[in-house]
């Protein structure tokens, strides 16, 4: 995997190949590929390692020209990056494809296909299904059809785009668990992982849905769904701008970035869970070995991510049931620490060029650790290259110092990592099956909190006029607290605190009075109760709450209690996430309430690439 661009025209589709692998490199790669059927009717392929500049460079090289074509840009995950593993992938007869997603059972399918007489000259999973479409191609005569033979024969995740020297005319498409789309253009058609790759040639989009198997010619679309009847797939008009780094309709970018969000989370998951199932593969080849064997993890960042991580430490704890430590970057390079057998170090960074992050991690590698994961969100930068395995999150465009999708897809990638290492210390598929499913209601549930806005946009001119504000929570809350915090700091200037609530009675009840708002996270867990006891001890003060509370806490407005009603049925695994939203709102809205400079606040920027 990672990025699908094709093209069928009565012009040259080269350039529109390749600009769409550009629009697709903040997805991260490793390398980077052409087929193109060329006006002698053959197929033409180039692939490069490196940057989609250099496969550009290729083309300019050996000129390259056809009206029909697939592009891809590969993320390693079965095979290293070479120009051997590159997609796209030809098998005999002149069939061509790319994919996105994990094959789980294409070792079974290399033996059966080895048997058959092909020989494979790269070792990804990718090869195996184009070998496998043009066996059943010779039984079946038609390419279509074997295109929906091999991938009923399928497990795993996959979006599948196949074209043939046999069929000058189409272009086959195949989606279980990972996205593409068609864009629909006048005569001529595209397809693609991602709209932004195709924005530049059209704005109309048909979005084909789970098991569907597609035909797509220059002049019409045919749809077959997973029971192999014809659908109808409306053509949708996307309302998305061709350049991710305009504000569009928004007053600022850290705005439109919050109402992002539901997005940037389906893209870090996308590819990476199908069928109920965490595909580990997505963090590296030899993410299923290093997960085996790790026994405890050790998190390091700075600023919002380590926020990120200080919340997986509660998860990797109580799901994972191993050892977790989670520390600042700043301080944990200045020391010596003792590191106990097997622990995976973790780093995680929006921009992976955070200083005192980089070195953490160069000095992790003389420590004997097991292994480096980054989890960032940026593919060139120095983190991800210097780490064994990667997990990026596909945040997209972070423009707004303040970070907020950056941050909760960082919350989806360690959830992903959370199921993975459960999954590898006895979680039963029954568990790993649930864990998954709270991760896909990420998104809507988030969605459905923007609704939110309107109130905490009233809400936000309570703060206005403040100079202080407390920030509490418990359990995975409080650092979801402490990112409250943050954001208000950052944005507004205002001075504000976060605690775990327990803490309040140790000291920070002598800051409480009238004029210091007090922000709390409430979602209904365990320690809820013992949160409302928590908040009686504010109240008695005279401190004026606001309460981000679950409909079901039995939490409700009072004289000097206001309590704002967040989604229902958000699980334990879920609210970190969640409930950061309104906090990133309220914080967005007293900045413009105090007239400061929202995107690029005093002091502050975006990458701290100096210790």
């Amino acid at each position: 995997m990672c990025g699908i661009v094709g093209a069928i025209a009565d012009r040259n589709i080269v350039p529109i190949l390749i600009e769409g692998l550009r629009r697709l490199e903040y997805r991260g790669y490793d390398s980077a590929g052409v087929a193109v059927l060329n006006a002698e009717g053959h197929l033409r392929r180039l692939r490069t390692v490196g940057k989609v500049k250099m496969l550009q460079d290729a083309i300019t090289e050996t000129p390259t020209e056809g009206r029909l074509g697939i592009a891809h840009t590969r993320w390693a995950t079965h095979g290293v990056p070479s120009e051997r593993n590159a997609h796209p992938h030809i098998s005999r007869d002149g069939i061509a494809i790319v994919h996105n997603g994990i094959i789980e059972n294409h070792e079974e399918l290399r033996d059966e296909l080895t048997k058959l007489g092909y020989a494979f000259t790269s070792e990804t999973d990718t090869e195996v299904i184009a070998h496998r479409i043009h066996h059943h191609k010779q039984k079946l005569g038609d390419i279509f059809r074997a295109v929906r033979a091999t991938v009923a024969e399928l497990e795993g995740a996959y979006a599948l785009a196949v074209v043939s020297e046999d069929a000058p005319d189409k272009i086959i498409l195949a989606r279980a668990g990972c996205p593409v789309v068609i864009g629909v253009g006048k005569n001529e058609n595209f397809v693609a992982s991602d709209v932004s790759a195709l924005l530049p040639v059209t704005r109309n989009f048909i979005f084909l849905e789970e098991g569907d198997v597609a035909e797509i010619g220059r002049q019409g679309v045919r749809v077959l769904d997973s029971e192999g009847n014809t659908a109808q797939r409306p053509v949708r008009e996307s309302a998305l701008s061709a350049d991710a780094a305009e504000k569009g309709d928004y007053p600022h970018f850290m705005l439109k970035e919050i109402f992002e969000q539901p997005r940037a989370i389906a893209q870090t998951l996308e590819e990476r869970v199908a069928g109920g199932k965490l595909l580990e593969a997505a963090f590296g080849p030899l993410a299923s070995e290093i997960f085996r064997r790790t026994e405890a993890v050790q998190i390091v960042a700075c600023g919002t991510s380590y926020h990120a991580g200080a919340v997986a430490k509660y998860y990797i704890e109580q799901i994972a049931r191993l050892p977790c430590w989670v520390e600042i970057a700043s301080e944990y390079r200045y020391r010596n620490p003792v590191v106990p057998k097997n622990t995976l170090f973790v780093t995680i960074s929006q921009s992976g060029e955070t200083a005192d992050t980089l070195a953490a991690l160069r000095m992790a590698k003389q420590s004997g650790y097991l292994s480096s994961l980054s989890i960032c969100n940026v593919p060139e930068s120095s983190l991800v290259r210097e780490s064994e395995l990667v997990l990026l999150t596909r945040a997209g465009p972070e423009i707004g110092v303040a970070s907020t999708k950056a941050f909760t897809t960082q919350l989806a990638a360690l959830g992903m990592l959370v199921v993975a290492l459960a999954k590898f210390n006895g979680a039963d598929p029954e568990r790993e099956r649930g864990l998954v499913q709270r991760l896909i209601e990420i998104p809507g549930l988030i969605e459905k909190t923007l609704h939110l806005e309107p109130t905490i946009k009233e809400l936000a001119k309570r703060f206005a006029d403040k100079h202080h504000a407390l920030f509490l929570g418990r359990g995975q809350m409080h650092p979801i607290a402490m990112e409250g915090a943050l954001k208000l700091k950052e944005i507004s200037y205002i001075h504000a605190e976060a605690y775990a609530a327990g803490e309040l009675k140790h000291g920070p009840l002598a800051l409480v009075d009238d004029d210091m708002p007090v922000i709390v996270v409430a979602p209904n867990n365990d320690l809820l109760e013992k949160l409302k006891s928590n908040l009686q001890e504010v109240r008695a003060r005279g401190g004026e709450l606001y309460v981000f509370a679950d409909p079901d806490s039995g939490m409700q407005s009072s004289e000097g209690v206001t309590v704002i009603t967040m989604p229902k049925h958000v699980s334990h695994f879920q609210a970190a996430a969640v409930y950061s939203i309104p906090l990133q709102l309220l914080s967005y809205h007293c900045a413009i309430l105090r007239g400061t400079d929202v995107d690029q606040p005093r002091n502050l920027a975006k990458s701290v690439t100096v210790e």
